[in-house]
């Protein structure tokens, strides 16, 4: 088969890579439907990661069951799937807690960007739809399985609440899915941080009452003006920088919190800052798993529409040119077709 690999910084390649294959009895193998380029692909295609040598990529997917192992029952070849990019048996007791995405049996997935996926962990990773769904529905399902899960999450970790006040960092995917779960959650006000108008349109058809332009300290203050002084509830961070974490502590109030959902690259904190904050923090890889079930039916029932992320629609391919666009921000998220 087919698959993206990245060689170097900047080199994405389209070429042939192994067929995937049954290896453990837990494993599936699907036929992949749509996949993407994620935002958080882009740190080495940027180089801010180290590519050592050339390997696959891609970490969000739907398609249907080609073939599962012996041990995966719940899910049976011919159905449509989704699943999170971190696999989970859905039964340790990480799992049991709601945190699938650090199970110990955690597998994440790289090799998504293909035409078929071994998925590990089927057994406790896949959900199947209840029929195979319309293509209108494709982007918002295949969003489910990282960017709106990953959204969802930073608004559960910072707690939004009916009524209550958000403050979402960050205008990527996740950012603007996280502007839909703080909408979701009953966020009476949802203040989007974003420079550019078109990812500022969409913040606010999701949900967002209120446009902050400004950065750093200038954003800081800004959103202290909007809150009385005070600060924000609930900080929603989805970029994974010094300067956006900087941002989303320091915009929150005294007992409010921080969900920080945004790879961290460089990131320290100032201890004492932090103590005398008030500010609860808590963050990492989103349980996407647990949440699927629910995101599902609100897309069927047509509540949400994540797939409105995907700005840019590309044969698999052109998946160099995803990456391309999404790095020169010609586009917010490109979405892949086999």
């Amino acid at each position: 088969m087919r698959g993206a690999v990245i060689h170097a910084p900047g080199d994405i390649r389209f070429e042939e890579v192994d067929d995937p294959r049954i290896i453990n009895p837990t494993d599936a193998v699907i036929r992949t439907v749509v996949t993407c380029v994620c935002g958080s692909d882009l740190w080495p295609y940027r180089g801010a990661e180290p590519v050592d040598q050339p390997h696959p990529m891609g970490h969000e997917y739907v398609g249907v069951v080609e073939e599962v192992g012996s041990e995966v029952t719940h899910v049976r070849p011919g159905q449509f799937v989704i699943g999170s990019f971190a696999t989970s048996d859905n039964t340790c007791a990480n799992c049991r807690a709601g945190y699938q995405s650090n199970c110990v049996n955690r597998e994440f997935m790289s090799t998504c960007q293909a035409e078929y996926v071994r998925i590990p962990n089927a057994h406790g990773t896949l959900v199947a739809t209840p029929e195979h769904p319309a293509d209108d529905f494709l982007p918002s399902l295949l969003a489910l399985s990282d960017v709106m899960g990953t959204g969802w999450f930073a608004a559960r970790a910072a707690e939004v609440a009916p009524g209550s006040t958000a403050v979402v960092v960050g205008d990527g995917a996740v950012g603007l899915c996280g502007v839909i779960a703080a909408k979701e959650l009953g966020a009476e006000r949802i203040i989007a941080m974003s420079r550019h108008a078109d990812r500022q349109k969409l913040a606010l058809e999701f949900g967002a009452t209120d446009i902050v332009t400004e950065r750093g300290e200038e954003g800081i203050a800004r959103v202290k003006d909007l809150t009385d002084g005070v600060g924000a509830d609930s900080v929603l961070e989805c970029v994974g920088t010094q300067q956006s974490m900087q941002q989303a502590l320091r915009a929150t109030r005294p007992g409010g919190n921080v969900g920080f959902v945004g790879v961290p690259h460089d990131v320290a904190f100032d201890g004492q800052e932090l103590f005398f904050s008030h500010v609860g923090l808590r963050g990492g890889p989103a349980p996407v798993r647990g949440y699927l079930p629910d995101l599902i039916q609100r897309v069927f029932e047509g509540r949400i529409d994540p797939g409105k992320v995907f700005d840019l629609t590309l044969p698999l391919d052109q998946v160099a040119e995803g990456y391309k666009a999404m790095d020169e921000r010609r586009a917010i998220k490109a979405l892949l077709k086999p």
